[in-house]
């Protein structure tokens, strides 16, 4: 059986041009294959210097046990600022305490149960939307898209995606997906706050609509829940919190940064890693046998039905650990260190790297390959611990993970009661990443009915 498709890595020796122009295109064969077994590695441009940390120790001291002194690098907002401007993903210090403080509650460990009904809708409404394409060869990251955008709209503003304003919403952002890359000039060059960054029209005009749309939608909830109308979810639970140390709520603005990046991050990782798990199963059918059968317990609107969808569950742990959503994540030192008796700088940019973490040939057992069973032998659960970070870790880690591991799950299981998904020997995703872990030409999967 052939492993899951990975990217080439690049040569060893590039210009800073050649980087650059590799980076731009995909994060991931832009690197070499050293990264692989390398504890620590660094990389020098004239202007700053990068130091990518795969050793766990080092991951905990960044991520849980010193956070505080490695913030969210800007390097990486250059790219975002324009859709998501002052959200909790970009934002540091006091800032993103405040923001937290008031986000936190409203995905608290209770909320799960209350939004489950939002979910199993949305995932009934995936299922029957593939109804109609049985029989066909169906491109799976769109319908994994269309799926997760359905369930960020149903739990934060419980509006389905066909109301006429989400459907704006996820039209206006697959276009921005396709205008923005990863990285602009300022992410390699020092540029003055004054001077443009140079984002494309096409990046601009769909950022501000879609903004523009998200500001219509926060504003009709301010108006519902000022008149005592307003349906108990996300939104209006994050709009009403006030931060307990100043009694303030977001204002308007604010909202809207934040539901910026709910939706980035809410749909475009959970689409991603729902694309890629389809394709596994198609790739190893018994394991999707597995799961179909797991599936049939999926009868009623019933939350309880998710401790049996045990499978399922670590089916999408592992497509996580292949196809991290977010592949990269990039901190700055914000006071000289010493990593593995190496000077790092103050400033420096110190990357963690969950595509490389995860696939890490010293820490995993056959790191490549496909094997929902790991995460019950005993190497399995250790990297789980050390070494396995789709979602971030410690202080800044991704408030809806959880929602994430219900969601993905059911939806993932949903399918798979109904419909088989069948390889396209022609058609072997190559995986790129720009905002997320993506295949370059699309996931084409037959689609078969049970």
């Amino acid at each position: 059986m052939s492993l899951p498709p990975k990217p080439p890595s690049r040569p060893e020796k590039v210009s800073l041009w050649q980087y650059m122009r590799l980076f731009r295109r995909d994060i991931l064969s832009a690197q070499p294959a050293k990264l692989y077994r390398a504890w620590m590695a660094e990389f020098r441009t004239p202007f700053f210097r990068s130091f990518m940390i795969n050793d766990p120790a080092l991951v905990e001291t960044v991520l849980k046990k010193r956070p505080d002194d490695f913030p969210k690098s800007g390097r990486i907002s250059e790219g975002l600022r324009p859709l998501l401007g002052n959200s909790v993903f970009l934002t540091n210090g006091a800032t993103w305490k405040r923001q937290r403080r008031i986000i936190d509650p409203a995905f608290e460990g209770g909320r799960l149960r209350e939004t489950f009904p939002a979910m199993w809708d949305a995932a009934e409404a995936a299922a029957a939307r593939l109804d109609g394409q049985a029989g066909q060869i169906i491109e799976v990251e769109a319908q994994a898209s269309h799926a997760a955008a359905d369930v960020i709209f149903r739990t934060l503003f419980s509006i389905p995606i066909d109301h006429h304003l989400a459907q704006q919403v996820f039209d206006a952002f697959r276009n921005y997906q396709r205008s923005q890359p990863i990285l602009n000039l300022g992410a390699f060059l020092p540029l003055p706050g004054w001077m443009p960054r140079l984002h494309s029209r096409g990046t601009r005009q769909n950022a501000t609509k879609i903004r523009d749309l998200i500001t219509e939608l926060t504003q009709n909830r301010a108006a519902e829940i000022a008149a005592g109308t307003a349906p108990d979810d996300l939104a209006t639970k994050i709009m009403t919190t006030a931060d307990p140390q100043t009694g303030e709520t977001f204002s308007t603005d604010e909202m809207v940064d934040q539901v910026a990046i709910f939706f980035l991050a809410g749909h475009e990782t959970s689409a991603s890693a729902l694309a890629w798990a389809l394709y596994l199963l198609a790739l190893y059918p018994d394991w999707q046998n597995k799961v179909a059968e797991e599936a049939k317990t999926l009868k009623h609107c019933d939350f309880s039905v998710l401790s049996k969808l045990k499978i399922s569950r670590d089916v999408f742990r592992e497509a996580l650990r292949l196809y991290p959503p977010v592949p990269m994540m990039v901190r700055e030192a914000g006071c000289p260190e010493h990593f593995r008796n190496r000077p790092v700088p103050k400033g420096a940019q110190v990357v963690l790297s969950p595509w490389h973490l995860h696939r890490h040939e010293r820490l995993w057992d056959n790191p490549d390959g496909f094997d929902p069973a790991r995460w019950h032998t005993e190497n399995g659960k250790t990297c789980q611990r050390n070494a396995y970070i789709p979602f971030s870790a410690g202080a800044r880690v991704c408030p809806g993970a959880g929602f994430a591991m219900v969601e993905g799950p059911l939806i993932l299981s949903r399918i798979l009661r109904d419909y088989r998904v069948v390889l396209q020997p022609d058609k072997t995703p190559v995986p790129v990443a720009h905002l997320t872990v993506r295949a370059q030409n699309g996931i084409w999967l037959g689609l078969e009915r049970r």
